[in-house]
């Protein structure tokens, strides 16, 4: 990992680190949340060392890329936008796009927008969806859902705020690594939810919590909590849904988000293939939320071979 260059570009009038290792077709990594380019630590030396050029940006107002003057009016359409000045700005025509959790809604986004600029999509944990109207219902979720609390304005920063940074991290890390839909009772904050004896996952050490606390206690929560949690509603800006490259869906069978009302029977009934016709789809029977760091070989060696097979 220490073989991964750190670089800094203006894009749209921000200045977004982008990490960076190898040579070759281009594969940019989206990160999710409580994410940032680091989860993809393991991928990206794996890739390079396959002949590829691996590329990790944080998003603007995440890790070390700096915040939009205006936190609040951020959107997805904004993460893809900046996504295609960092291809150009590095001089890229075209690259694989490699995404989990809310990273993957700006990948095929950028697939439906910008088709020619795309050579394939590797998702893990979320398939394509419709936006969330279209998709899910909300009176399917527990009213005490994480998605809907963290989408009321100022009610997750005060749950944050009753803990250092560190500790929300490591709180989201815990919920997210579990089998079952975050929701807090009545008189429960997401926050509660998680025991303070926890302990993290086997996967994710305290060297990499410090490294997520780290950067998030320079960016903070005001961009990450604006998308994707109050972004969510929005629409793709295009009337043609139907994706046009290649895609690999890996999917933890252990992950909540396959426990979202309807998302299995979307993924297994094959109605997700509607809009995503080239896509493949693999399951990892112990696999969480965070199966890039949970079974990296794994899943190394299934992006690899999706990068081989359509290079």
């Amino acid at each position: 990992m220490e073989n991964i260059q750190h670089k800094y570009t203006v894009v749209r009038g921000l200045k977004l680190h982008v990490a960076e290792i190898g040579t070759g077709p281009a594969v940019v990594f989206l990160h999710g949340f409580p994410e940032i380019w680091y989860t993809w630590r393991h991928q990206m030396v794996a890739v390079a060392a396959a002949g590829f050029r691996a590329i990790a940006p944080d998003y603007r107002g995440y890790g070390l890329s700096e915040h939009p003057p205006e936190p609040e009016k951020t959107t997805f359409r904004d993460l893809v936008e900046d996504l295609v000045a960092i291809l150009d700005s590095l001089e890229i025509n075209k690259a694989f796009l490699v995404a989990k959790d809310m990273g993957v809604r700006p990948a095929y986004q950028l697939a439906l927008l910008h088709p020619g600029r795309v050579s394939g999509v590797i998702t893990l944990g979320v398939p394509f969806l419709l936006p969330w109207p279209d998709t899910f219902h909300f009176e399917s979720f527990p009213k005490g859902f994480y998605m809907l609390r963290w989408q009321e304005p100022g009610r997750a920063e005060k749950d944050f705020g009753r803990f250092d940074v560190k500790t929300v991290v490591k709180n989201i890390y815990i919920l997210f690594s579990g089998s079952e839909l975050p929701a807090a009772g009545e008189d429960q904050e997401i926050m509660d939810l998680v025991d303070p004896s926890t302990p993290l996952p086997p996967w994710f050490s305290e060297d990499d919590l410090a490294s997520y606390a780290t950067l998030y206690e320079k960016s903070g929560f005001r961009t990450p909590l604006q998308v994707p949690y109050r972004s969510w509603l929005e629409d793709y800006g295009v009337s043609d849904l139907l994706v046009k490259v290649p895609a690999l869906l890996i999917m933890g069978e252990k992950d909540y988000v396959y426990k979202f009302p309807g998302m299995k029977e979307f993924i297994t009934s094959g109605k997700v293939k509607e809009y995503v016709p080239d896509l493949e789809i693999t399951y990892l029977p112990e696999g969480t939320h965070f199966v890039q760091e949970q079974f990296p070989n794994q899943v190394n060696h299934l992006i690899i071979t999706f990068l081989n097979k359509h290079v």
